[in-house]
């Protein structure tokens, strides 16, 4: 029998996956949920302005030069922020940022982003670099915005990872307890028309 992953009497952050080695499903299989890798059907808005896509990537390259890009507040700043900042612009959305939440001993702390709208989205930044670590404390948040939320609310809850060059989504089946990591990863700024159609779509409430 294996061990247990989450050691007795000791309380676990978001930021605390990160650093456990088991895989994730193996992680959030402790926590009742079960783990699906495949090309998922996320929403997508179809109304994109091309203009504003060249105009974030424009900006970018202007100002990638001058900026050191080896930090994650940089990162955050440079690449992140910038992308979250039009989205709210044009969307009916609000931004939390470090967003505090306490279910129990294995789910607390602060996501990231939540931005709220017509369905929730749950934004992460991987630290060092590592996007499949990343993933641990991503899906972690997601389940406790699962337990927190009111299951009256969307079917399903959505997720991103990023390291800022590189995006990957992910999806909470909410009766089925079934966290689904998109198979495609998605890369700032070549693929930003994809990335921001996503992100746009899933706070549209699209299908």
């Amino acid at each position: 029998m294996p061990k247990p992953i989450f050691k007795e009497g000791k309380k676990y952050t978001f930021s605390d996956y990160f650093e456990l080695g088991n895989p994730t499903e193996e992680i959030i299989g402790e926590l009742g949920y079960s783990l699906s890798l495949k090309a998922f059907d996320f929403p997508v808005s179809k109304e994109i302005d091309k203009e504003i896509i060249e105009k974030l990537q424009s900006s970018y390259y202007e100002l990638l030069p001058k900026i050191s890009t080896n930090s994650e507040v940089a990162k955050r700043e440079f690449m992140i922020a910038p992308i979250l900042h039009e989205l709210l612009r044009q969307v009916d959305a609000k931004l939390n940022v470090e967003y505090p939440i306490d279910i129990d001993d294995k789910l607390s702390g602060s996501i990231d982003y939540l931005l709220r709208s017509r369905q929730d989205l749950v934004v992460v930044e991987a630290k060092k670099g590592d996007l499949d670590r990343g993933f641990n404390q991503l899906a972690a948040e997601m389940i406790a915005m699962d337990k927190y939320e009111n299951m009256d609310s969307a079917n399903f809850l959505y997720g991103a990872i990023t390291i800022g060059e590189v995006w990957r989504f992910a999806a909470l089946d909410r009766k089925k307890k079934n966290l689904i990591k998109g198979i495609h990863t998605f890369r700032f700024p070549e693929d930003l028309e994809e990335i921001f159609a996503i992100l746009k779509g899933i706070l549209s409430g699209q299908a």
